[in-house]
């Protein structure tokens, strides 16, 4: 009985440092600026967007997939986040990699995604940005330049992580 008891303590404290973790983590800054690749993907309703059509704000762009546990899990942050910063005119985009969109449609029954949702079914996109896996987010600034990176799930509802975005707006 005390082994069970000692090893759901230590679960327990693996279960909360994971998420302390996750929820700590920040944005890396990359050393070097780099123009990021635009892109012509269309919405969930056909409507084709690129990304200069975002120049002049910072943009937060997620690559995920439903399938992904860490992008069902931080999707719902993201949605928080979205809420505080739309009206600075910040934008946030999730660019889904690799599915249709029925299968997003019925992916954003369980998880809303209230900011733009673009499709890359063909997977073209990702392959030309320096993604490293599921999700990977980064930050542009008004001129289109990736300025920081995150590999894996963050916590976009965290104050911290988005007063890095909203100094870009300087």
């Amino acid at each position: 009985m005390k082994l069970k008891i000692k090893y759901s303590l230590i679960f327990l404290l693996l279960l909360f440092f994971t998420q302390y973790v996750a929820a700590e983590q920040g944005l890396t800054l990359l050393p070097n600026k780099v123009l990021a690749k635009n892109f012509n993907l269309k919405d969930m309703d056909g409507v084709t967007h690129t990304l200069t059509d975002y120049r002049g704000k910072p943009v937060i762009i997620n690559f995920w997939a439903s399938w992904c546990p860490p992008c069902r899990e931080e999707l719902p942050s993201m949605n928080k986040g979205w809420e505080k910063i739309k009206a600075l005119g910040i934008g946030m985009i999730a660019i889904n990699v690799g599915e249709d969109a029925d299968t997003i449609f019925n992916f954003m029954a369980d998880y809303p995604i209230d900011f733009q949702v673009l499709l890359d079914t063909s997977g073209n996109i990702i392959n030309e940005w320096p993604v490293l896996g599921l999700p990977t987010t980064f930050v542009l600034d008004k001129n289109g330049y990736i300025v920081y990176r995150a590999i894996g799930g963050r916590d976009w509802s965290s104050e911290l992580l988005l007063n890095k975005v909203k100094a870009l707006l300087k």
